[in-house]
């Protein structure tokens, strides 16, 4: 095995608008962002001779993602790496190096220090490579490089992960360190997808790919006949990723777009949770899903009926059939009389579900490969507060967005004893026997569902599941371990088969 990426520096005219008022290129960022959590030693190299308000600029990036500039000048650069080897210290393997093209002859011989040096040649780059030498004309380029070089060193004994999802998504899961460039203990080193550059050669790279194809959905047909989602309309690169995926049989999805459908549809996942009643034994409490009810119009006559032979009663919770992706899939209402339906503003088809008295508690509960994790949360208080709260300020139905604010209760606050006694009556191990069954029915490795715990009857029900959590509320050096096992338990089964 060679000798692995460590470190990673870039010169600063790559990063910095050569303007009498620098600022950094917009692209500059967004590498920066990836790099800021890659577990490398990162800095910026810039000239003795570089404008003061330039200087100031750099560090004043170098502070906010907490990396390190040096002064390397361009006729003696090799004086200048016993700054960085005496700041990093050992660091037990190479530093790559990425410079403008013009700069070959100034920073070329760091290569006989045993650094990489990568070119950067906008209008070149195809004449680069082909002459043998490392070379890209775009930042995006610069983790491909990263992690190729490492893959050489290391050989099959490293698992490259491609992953994609919406910038603010992978900024979180980055900053826990969840997506390291630099391999993980079980050998796992994630590369940033973009479609911003050819697909095919990123995942030439590629084992397996996780994706949060949600945030590529551009429409979902509700129309016709069929009961739940007709047509997932995703953007034309999450297209062209799954077109690659169902044509390149050694490169596969964590979970296959297909296989997150039903996560997507409420209509759908209500369906599946009526099989947890093969799960349930007459001596304990039952795990179950809502009593819900499927609308396609909120002015029908035989409204109140319909409800009342689903098994539901007043007040309940309406949301949109489609759960997620575009937009109002978390505009949400909770009725308190039948007449609240009426012209109600929540997009149809929309599913009634039975409103759970649950002590103001939820369990949030994440599914990573064979464990099972689960947090505790404050949630919407009970019915007869809320009921109580609707009458006094005059609001019904109460309207709200499940992703920015959840129903609260002026004056009221669930006890702690309230809470005590609901966490008490927490089943774990009913709980898991859940997530296993919902595991081997959705066929998902990575998910998460809500419960709650009915007042009374002691039913733990669950009210929502979702793909690919945050799993945020579990400790990071507990659960990005986890994260890491499940996906190379699912790449080694994979193989296997």
């Amino acid at each position: 095995m060679g000798s692995v990426v460590k470190g990673v520096m870039i010169h600063e005219s790559l990063l910095i608008h050569d303007y009498a008022t620098p600022s950094f290129h917009s692209s500059a960022h967004s590498l920066l962002r990836k790099l800021r959590h890659s577990n490398f030693h990162i800095g910026i190299s810039f000239s003795p001779s570089l404008p003061h308000n330039k200087v100031s600029v750099l560090k004043k990036m170098a502070t906010e993602y907490s990396f390190d500039c040096f002064l390397l000048d361009d006729e003696s650069s090799v004086d200048g790496v016993n700054e960085i080897t005496l700041s990093w210290g050992g660091i037990g393997g190479k530093i790559l190096f990425l410079v403008p093209s013009d700069k070959k002859v100034a920073f070329g011989q760091l290569s006989n220090l045993g650094w990489i040096i990568v070119f950067f040649d906008v209008e070149g780059a195809g004449a680069c490579e082909s002459s043998g030498v490392v070379c890209i004309s775009k930042l995006e380029e610069l983790p491909m490089i990263i992690c190729s070089s490492i893959r050489k060193a290391i050989g099959d004994g490293v698992v490259t992960v491609g992953y994609i999802m919406k910038p603010s998504r992978e900024e979180d899961f980055a900053k826990r360190g969840a997506f390291p460039m630099n391999p993980s203990p079980n050998g796992l080193m994630f590369l940033p997808l973009t479609f911003e550059l050819p697909l095919q050669s990123q995942l030439q790279l590629v084992d397996i790919v996780l994706h949060k194809a949600t945030d590529e959905i551009i429409s979902v047909d509700l129309s016709g006949s069929s009961e739940s989602l007709n047509k997932i309309t995703f953007s034309a690169g999450m297209q062209e990723l799954q077109r690659y995926m169902e044509q390149d049989s050694d490169c596969f999805a964590i979970d296959p777009l297909d296989k997150i459908y039903p996560v997507l549809d409420r209509l759908k996942i209500q369906q599946i949770l009526l099989g947890l009643d093969a799960l349930n034994k007459e001596s304990c409490r039952a795990i179950r899903g809502p009593h819900f009810l499927k609308v396609n119009g909120f002015n029908d006559p035989d409204l109140a009926q319909s409800l009342s032979e689903a098994k539901l009663s007043l007040p309940s919770i309406v949301k949109p059939q489609v759960a997620c992706g575009v937009a109002d899939a978390h505009s949400m209402a909770i009725t308190f009389r039948v007449e609240d339906f009426k012209d109600l503003n929540i997009p149809l088809p929309a599913i009634v579900q039975e409103y759970v008295d649950h002590s103001s508690t939820i369990f949030k509960i994440y599914v990573l490969g064979e464990q099972v994790f689960y947090a505790v949360k404050k949630s919407i208080p009970n019915a007869d507060v809320l009921t109580k709260s609707s009458e006094r300020n005059e609001v019904r139905p109460l309207l709200f967005d499940s992703l920015k604010s959840l129903p609260t209760s002026t004056g009221h606050s669930t006890g702690a004893d309230s809470i005590k006694t609901n966490v008490n009556s927490f089943d774990l191990e009913l709980v898991t026997d859940a997530a296993n069954w919902l595991a081997r029915k959705l066929d998902l490795t990575i998910f998460g569902f809500d419960v709650v715990i009915q007042e009374g009857t002691g039913d733990h029900v669950i009210v929502d599941v979702n793909y690919l959590p945050s799993f945020k509320e579990v400790p990071d050096d507990i659960a990005v371990p986890a994260f890491w096992n499940a996906i190379r338990h699912k790449f080694e089964s994979r193989k296997r088969r």
